[in-house]
């Protein structure tokens, strides 16, 4: 894509969501919705650190908002990577319960705009419905083991794994792809996997190292993921509110960790429409995913065998 369709055009952006046009109402649904939740649900300055640790200070803030404007700008750039990156990084600050509960806003807002500012739409769900509805069972499975079992860092330390076998072999194997392969069992497999793992434990590894194999357009390979994602964190938002996990302050918190986020979205899939040729694109998606399999390892192994 060339740069000078990189630049934004506010008067043809108002112009559309006028008409209602699919692409601009979306990404102000999903923009509108974390900042009305920011602000309709504000707990009082009496209460902005209410289940937050008391030992969390502006420095600790500081930190988490760079880190959700970094990791918003690489999912901007790649399709995904927030989650990976905000959960681990989050958890070590604050409670990691809490950070897997209010870490479900920011990608929910995320994937919403950016299945939107790819126009990514109905075609990709007809054709990918049975991943897409799997991934939502999944989803719901994975609420319900957070909600009635403690998982503890196992689940975490299996995904480091996971994520570093796969940075591996797409090295060692000069980065397999294959052009236009589609496999139903083994996407809606991955789908399913991707579901529970993104509710237990909010990182979900398998639908984009998938994709990334198996699908080589850029802008089709982050609108997809966009759905199947969008799709996955809002049945985890229900759930956890069936179950009673999430309440008004962690939408609040959530919420406003997704508003600083936009900025790093924003900056993120400016880079992305400027056009990175495929093996810079394989090399930082690979790059991305071998630091986040470090740093789980690092977080988990201490726990589990030290």
């Amino acid at each position: 894509m060339a740069a000078d369709e990189a630049t934004i055009d506010p008067g043809r952006f108002v112009e559309n969501l006028l008409e209602f046009r699919y692409r601009e109402v979306t990404m102000v649904i999903a923009t509108g919705a974390v900042v009305a939740g920011s602000i309709a649900l504000f707990p009082g300055m009496n209460d902005l650190t209410r289940g937050i640790q008391s030992n969390v200070g502006p420095s600790a803030i500081a930190l988490l908002v760079l880190v959700a404007i970094a990791a918003g700008a690489v999912k901007g750039m790649i399709g995904f990577g927030y989650a990976l990156i905000t959960t681990p990084i989050f958890a070590t600050v604050i409670d990691p319960a809490l950070a897997v509960v209010i870490l479900a806003i920011p990608p929910w807002m995320i994937n919403l705009f950016q299945l939107a500012e790819t126009n990514t739409g109905l075609e990709y769900v007809r054709r990918e419905w049975a991943l897409i509805g799997l991934a939502i069972v999944g989803a719901l499975a994975g609420v319900f083991l957070f909600a009635a079992f403690s998982t503890g860092p196992a689940i975490p330390f299996l995904i480091g794994l996971m994520i570093l076998g796969y940075v591996l072999f797409q090295v060692t194997q000069n980065f397999v792809t294959i052009e236009g392969a589609h496999h139903p069992v083994a996407l809606g497999t991955v789908g399913l996997l991707e579901g529970v793992l993104l509710s237990v434990a909010n990182l979900g590894p398998l639908l984009p190292a998938y994709l990334h194999t198996f699908e080589r357009d850029t802008d089709r390979y982050v609108g997809g993921l966009g759905v199947v994602l969008g799709a996955i964190f809002t049945a985890k938002i229900l759930g956890l509110a069936v179950f009673g996990v999430i309440g008004s302050y962690q939408i609040w918190l959530g919420s406003v960790i997704a508003v600083v986020t936009i900025v790093g979205m924003l900056l993120g899939s400016y880079l992305r429409r400027l056009e990175i040729n495929e093996r810079r694109f394989n090399w930082a998606v690979n790059a991305l995913l071998f630091v986040i399999s470090l740093n789980i390892l690092r977080n988990t192994i201490p726990v589990l065998f030290l």
